[in-house]
Parts: C-alpha cells; structure tokens; sequence
C-alpha cells in the first residue's frame, strides 16, 4: 500500500510511533551521560583489557581502558569538568522535550522535525571536525556519525508522513 493510500489517522500514528521512538533515543541519550565514570567501568569489565572482546578488537579495548582512565583523572583531580557532560545531559533531555510539540499535532510541528533532521546532519561534520583535534580515532568518530545517521531515518520518515497529508506544502 502506498503512503498516500494509507489513511490520515494511522499516518499520523505512525508518525507519532517514531517520534515516540526518537524521543526515547534523545532521553536515553540524556541520562546516560550523567553517570559517565560507572559507564566506561562497566564497559571495559565487558570489552576492556584481558577480555574475550578486548583480544578480538584490541583498538577497542584500549581505547575504552584510556577514556575510562581520563575519566577517573579528571573525576579525581577536576571534578568541575564533568559540569560540561552534565550540560550535554540536559540539552538532550531538553531537545526530547521540544519533541513533545510534533508528537501532540505534528502537522503544525513539523518545523521541529525538519530541526532535528538539520541537527541530525550536523553530527557529521561536528564529528569529523572535533574528533581529530580532540585525538578521537577515527572509527569512534565514525560510531558517533552513526547516531546521526540513525537520528535522521526516523525523523525523515515522520517528515514524509506527515506531508502526505493534504493540504501541506511540498
């Protein structure tokens, strides 16, 4: 069935689904970066050094173990710094909550979508650009551009439903 065969209402619920979904991405997103120092424990006890994963990708594993230990430095030694990871939380819960807007009547939202489709798209180049003067591996920038990426499949498709509707313009 094609998109303009569907009716409005399930259109919009769907449209509604993946907002629901990109906003459980962005509070996840969110919350998980308060508790950084516990996080990079727990994943170098699962692919760290002297793991089964950590002999399989040993980039990997030595990566997590100088992350978790600039983490545990910086935690010591300048606890102050972990304030700017603190901010990065919060915009990302306040982004999900700009979200509730195309969620309750995404036809007049839609300008939120087509935001969060721009900002999607400029994880890239942020990325590509911070990742190298931050000494960043590349292919951890390219995990980071992923998110960007995933970001935008769910909003894109929203934007298409939701201008299939008639009356919006094209």
């Amino acid at each position: 069935m094609r998109i303009d065969e569907t009716p409005i209402p399930q259109r919009l619920r769907y449209a509604r689904l993946l907002l629901g979904l990109f906003i459980a991405g962005l509070v996840l997103s969110g919350l998980t970066a308060f508790p950084l120092t516990r996080e990079l424990q727990v994943l170098t006890s699962w692919f760290g050094p002297g793991t089964t994963v950590g002999a399989l990708l040993p980039g990997l594993a030595s990566w997590l173990a100088y992350v978790r230990e600039g983490l545990q430095t910086m935690d010591r030694e300048y606890p102050f710094l972990a304030y700017g990871t603190d901010w990065l939380a919060f915009a990302h819960l306040v982004i999900a909550v700009a979200f509730w807007g195309p969620l309750r009547d995404p036809v007049r939202n839609i300008w939120v979508v087509e935001f969060g489709m721009i900002a999607c798209l400029l994880v890239i180049p942020l990325a590509l650009i911070c990742g190298p003067i931050r000494g960043v591996p590349f292919w951890w920038q390219l995990l980071d551009c992923s998110f960007g990426v995933v970001g935008l499949i769910p909003l894109a498709m929203t934007r298409k439903l939701i201008r299939s509707i008639p009356g919006q313009p094209n």
